[in-house]
């Protein structure tokens, strides 16, 4: 089983990377930062005679961890109530890339793709925040994707997360889940 996390956040080991990181502790991963990925906006050509175009950058390498990994975990910060610009143009560009004619198996892949999504921010996101875990149920649901669970953490300078008890107890069980998974996989395929 492969696991891969999204880093939505323009800052190295914000909170909600550190929080990623304490749900994947000891177990391997491959970890994107989004803002070290030139991803043009969606330029919305799906009503034209053409269709949408090749756009030359990196979203290929989106593509490509959807196509590698079993689980995707989207780790953002909070802003505005939603989730960050970086993971906002990323997903936007899923429109384009279901319809690519270079990813014919794209959408059939996904519905096989188990998703979590982890969520940070400052001003009651337990409360605040589930209208961006609804936002992403109803992506994920657009798409055929498993939603499995997700975590609202709050923080607001870098390094609050780690005092948000709540948050590390959802984290560490979130941990302890996808161990016990991977080694139900590996025993099957023994």
């Amino acid at each position: 089983m492969n696991i891969a996390t999204f880093i939505g956040s323009s800052r190295t080991e914000g909170n909600s990377e550190l929080l990623a990181d304490l749900a994947l502790k000891g177990i391997n991963h491959q970890k994107i930062y989004l803002k070290d990925l030139s991803i043009q906006p969606i330029e919305d050509l799906r009503h034209t005679s053409e269709g949408f175009q090749i756009v030359e950058d990196d979203y290929e390498q989106v593509v490509k961890v959807f196509m590698e990994n079993d689980v995707i975990i989207f780790a953002t910060p909070i802003y505005w109530y939603s989730m960050s610009g970086l993971m906002k143009n990323m997903i936007d560009r899923l429109s384009h890339a279901i319809r690519d004619e270079r990813y014919p198996l794209f959408k059939e892949r996904l519905q096989e793709v188990e998703t979590i999504v982890i969520a940070v921010g400052g001003d009651e996101p337990r409360i605040k925040g589930l209208p961006l875990i609804q936002q992403f149920q109803y992506t994920f649901d657009f798409l055929n994707m498993r939603f499995s669970s997700y975590i609202l953490g709050e923080a607001n300078k870098p390094g609050d997360i780690l005092e948000d008890c709540q948050a590390l107890s959802q984290a560490n069980l979130l941990n302890e889940n996808l161990k016990l998974l991977l080694n139900l996989r590996k025993s099957k395929k023994e």
